[in-house]
């Protein structure tokens, strides 16, 4: 494993790559430490060191997550990735329903460069929305711990000109990890934006690991290491499983040569869909909290359906939540498969060049086929996204709090370091590969 990790070092284009890439890193994390204007650091560092984080609101969790804890800081990368990933995520979910956008798609590179159009105006917009709501909920104290109200307050000026800038600096800030993003895909290597997610989620384990040692004890603490790595063992094995389709191209002559006659395969993954289904379900559900947090009666009292969503769907140990949220994933799952994989569109692609799977007929026996495979190996895909996500809520006790989304190597962390993980080395190796290296897959 190291040999071929050091004769990618050794390559002078791939050095520099990997070099690109741990320089943006650093910078991003250096920003998700900055304080945005305004702010009492001093303060959030008090109230964050009185309380674990875990027994903050858990509306803006999942943000947290994905921006390395910057979100509770209030620092000027607070935001974080998560708007640029909600706009890609809408914008290819309305290639479906815009025809113009699908008509973009099928365009080629001019098409895919104006569909990033799009996503960066949405990702600005939403970054805006993101920025206000997080200011808004700062200002009326809901979204640190409670607790920390007697650390003084957090914004030093709470007038409409003080939030202002604060929500503009940290609306800029979104657009600059959005620029790192984009800079690591274009010049470094794997997806930029996984990276940074992946940077976010890794930076957030050491404190997390501690917090557990210390309050839990060290034979809790490496029993949670166990587990975390027969976790992360399941997740690799599940990740790389496929179903291989063979596909067969028929012999054709052009001029006096002739081509096809090849076998290859139509790999379809068992988890298809990725961790797109987890973060649709726990955006869903972190929406009836947003709600109750910013309807809140001024006298603390609630009416019967603030009670409601309270008790049911916001306590994540609550067996309601638990099935909700499990059932979610398993639909979302579905769903997104079925928006990004066209059985039609594959079985025209290859009747076109003249490819056929042995024994089904090219055309609609194909894309029916096709279809009738993906859904029988989304079901198991689906159920192992869901056991994934939900077994942290299992398991809540183990953690320091009730906030499942701050557990170590839990379900969407895991899920998104693996995947990632997976994803950079197979492009390293490519890279080695094509230099008649070794690489890292054997």
């Amino acid at each position: 494993m190291l040999s071929p990790l050091f004769a990618a070092i050794r390559t002078p284009d791939l050095r520099k790559k990997i070099l690109f890439v741990l320089g943006i890193i650093v910078l991003y994390r250096l920003g998700a430490t900055v304080p945005s204007p305004g702010v009492d650091y001093q303060a959030v560092r008090a109230c964050l060191d009185e309380v674990s984080s875990g027994e903050s609101s858990s509306v803006y969790s999942l943000i947290n997550l994905f921006s390395g804890g910057a979100l509770l800081q209030l620092s000027v990368f607070a935001i974080g990735i998560m708007p640029y990933i909600t706009a890609a995520i809408i914008v290819q979910l309305l290639t479906v329903v815009i025809p113009r956008f699908e008509q973009l798609r099928k365009e080629g590179q001019a098409g895919q460069a104006k569909m990033t159009q799009y996503t960066r105006y949405l990702a600005v917009a939403l970054a805006l929305l993101q920025s206000t709501g997080i200011v808004a909920l700062a200002d009326r104290g809901q979204l640190l711990p409670q607790s920390c109200a007697t650390s003084g307050e957090v914004l030093n000026d709470s007038s409409i000109f003080g939030l202002s800038i604060i929500v503009l600096v940290m609306t800029a800030g979104a657009c600059v990890v959005m620029w790192f993003g984009e800079l690591i895909t274009e010049r470094g290597i794997g997806n930029g934006m996984s990276l940074l997610i992946f940077a976010g989620i890794a930076a957030r384990i050491p404190a997390e690991g501690r917090t557990i040692l210390n309050s839990r004890g060290g034979l809790v603490f490496a029993l949670v290491c166990v587990a975390a790595l027969i976790i992360v063992a399941g997740v690799v094995f599940i990740e790389q499983g496929q179903r291989r389709i063979p596909v067969q191209y028929a012999k054709r002559m052009v001029g006096r040569k002739m081509y096809g006659g090849s076998s290859t395969y139509l790999p379809l993954k068992v988890n298809q869909a990725g961790v797109i289904p987890v973060i649709f379900a726990s955006s869903l559900l972190y929406l009836p909290q947003l709600i109750v947090e910013l309807t809140r009666n001024p006298d603390g009292t609630q009416s019967t359906w603030q009670e409601y969503v309270t008790r049911y769907l916001t306590d994540p140990s609550n067996g309601v939540y638990i099935a909700v949220y499990f059932l979610m994933i398993i639909f979302f799952t579905y769903f997104y498969v079925a928006v990004t994989f066209n059985p039609e569109e594959r079985a025209d692609e290859m009747k076109k060049y003249g490819g056929f799977i042995p024994g089904i007929r090219p055309g609609a026996p194909t894309a029916e086929y096709l279809g009738y495979v993906l859904s029988r190996i989304t079901l198991p895909g689906s159920i192992y996204l869901g056991i994934i996500a939900v077994l942290p809520n299992l398991f809540l006790e183990i953690g320091n709090s009730g906030n499942v989304q701050n557990l170590p190597f839990g379900g969407t962390a895991v899920l998104i370091m693996v995947g990632v993980g997976l994803d950079t080395m197979k492009q390293i190796n490519s890279q080695l590969m094509q230099r008649k290296y070794e690489g890292f897959l054997k």
